[in-house]
């Protein structure tokens, strides 16, 4: 029986619960089996599943047993998704019999909550971020610009200084404990209103990289049903990349790019660009190296034969994040992160003209992308017949993803334009 919904009256109130899949079993007895789209089991799918069970026997069914039933990510496609693999099925029953002490009366709580006249009393803390991101904004609206809340990996100490009433990161007193470097110079950068600006560190990194430079940036899918053979639930696919070619300093760099077409997989297509415009010397400059080392080491495993080919790749990249991550370069503006999309606007004050922000963008960022680049495969793949996309609404999903992913590569040549101007006291863009 699949989302069999029941409802059990109580006296101040009553609950609800409808399970994916209730299973009969002989006559009298049932299992509840809950379908989750992740990889594991986590604390609040028990909590889920155990108020489940609590209803559905206060309705008077008999539970013999709980399940959570996860995707395989183990699971490798070759032809038709094969069901009873892509998804495996935990037994969950002691942990929600453990999780169940004490329903009733937290039911009790919550029913006090719900039909108070009044608004309970609660502050901000970790519980508006976990399990889930809480829908409603309102309550962080006091919290004013340069917050502790933009603290560089701040986590509980956000709360342990806004529990002590110090709101702003410019008023976090010297005695507080930091646990790392970073924090202390964002914290003397909200002091100062100024950026940090570690020469040494900068040119450190910028003696690393050697031309011609291949300025690099992928864009990729991640279904949990995957769409081409020889991949697994939730793999990395690439299906765009774009490439700025700069041969020497100062020269202006040339742009290559490449964006699959979504009716087959796009990794041959792919991998044979590549190696036609990736050269063979010169350092690959990417932001956060994890992501694109983790992609081309899936496509090893794809393309065996070209193992030697991908680790003379991946030997040649090189970080910029490195010196953001340390905080060499660090900007108030950024409020804590260093990811791309905070350092460009904070060091890069004036885009070329005609070139857009990531704001400006239809598509400006990578989980967009994503999306638009699937929405645009359900209308071309065989296996998606049924579903229509207007060949013109392809091809303005098409020419939005190159637009954003240009601006990718096109930002770390700028980034590094503007370091070296750094270390050479020279004028920054705009």
């Amino acid at each position: 029986m699949f989302e069999a919904g029941i409802k059990v009256e109580l006296e101040n109130g009553f609950i609800y619960s409808r399970a994916d899949v209730l299973v009969p079993i002989g006559q009298d007895l049932w299992d509840i089996v809950e379908v989750k789209s992740s990889t594991k089991v986590k604390p609040e799918n028990i909590d889920d599943v155990s108020f489940q069970k609590h209803v559905y026997e206060k309705a008077g069914l008999k539970i013999r047993k709980c399940f959570l039933m996860i995707v395989n990510n183990e699971y490798v496609k070759k032809g038709k998704i094969d069901v009873k693999k892509i998804l495996k099925t935990e037994d969950i029953t002691a942990k929600v019999e453990k999780k169940i002490i004490g329903i009733e009366e937290r039911i009790t709580n919550i029913f006090k909550i719900i039909n108070s006249k009044k608004i309970p009393k609660v502050t901000i803390g970790n519980h508006c971020k976990h399990p889930y991101q809480c829908p409603l904004t309102s309550c962080w609206d006091m919290i004013p610009a340069g917050s502790v809340f933009d603290l560089y990996y701040g986590g509980k100490k956000c709360f342990e200084l806004f529990e002590k009433d110090i709101q702003l990161l410019k008023d976090v007193p010297p005695e507080f404990r930091l646990t790392k470097e970073q924090q202390k110079i964002q914290i003397n950068c909200a002091k100062t209103g100024k950026p940090n600006i570690n020469k040494e560190g900068i040119k450190k990194f910028l003696g690393k990289l050697k031309y011609p430079l291949y300025y690099f940036d992928f864009e990729t899918i991640g279904t949990a049903i995957p769409l081409f053979d020889n991949s697994h639930p939730y793999q990395q696919i690439p299906f765009q990349y774009s490439l700025h070619i700069q041969k020497k300093p100062g020269e202006e760099a040339k742009h290559i790019s490449f964006l699959a077409k979504a009716d087959k997989d796009p990794r041959p297509e792919l991998l044979k660009s590549l190696k036609e415009n990736l050269g063979n010397k010169g350092s690959i400059v990417v932001y956060n190296e994890s992501f694109e080392k983790s992609v081309l080491k899936k496509l090893q495993i794809f393309f065996p034969k070209e193992k030697d080919w991908i680790d003379g790749i991946i030997n040649r990249i090189v970080d910029l994040l490195e010196p953001f991550r340390a905080f060499d370069y660090y900007h108030p503006n950024q409020k804590g992160s260093a990811s791309i999309k905070a350092v460009m606007p904070a060091l890069v004050k004036k885009l070329p003209a005609g070139v857009k922000s990531y704001k400006e963008m239809e598509i400006g960022e990578g989980g967009t992308a994503s999306l638009a680049f699937l929405q645009i495969a359900l209308g071309e793949h065989p296996d998606f017949s049924d579903v229509r996309v207007s060949p013109a609404r392809v091809k303005e999903v098409r020419a939005q993803l190159e637009e954003y992913c240009e601006l990718d590569t096109l930002g770390e040549v700028l980034i590094v334009e503007e370091l070296v101007k750094l270390v050479n006291n020279k004028k920054g863009r705009g």
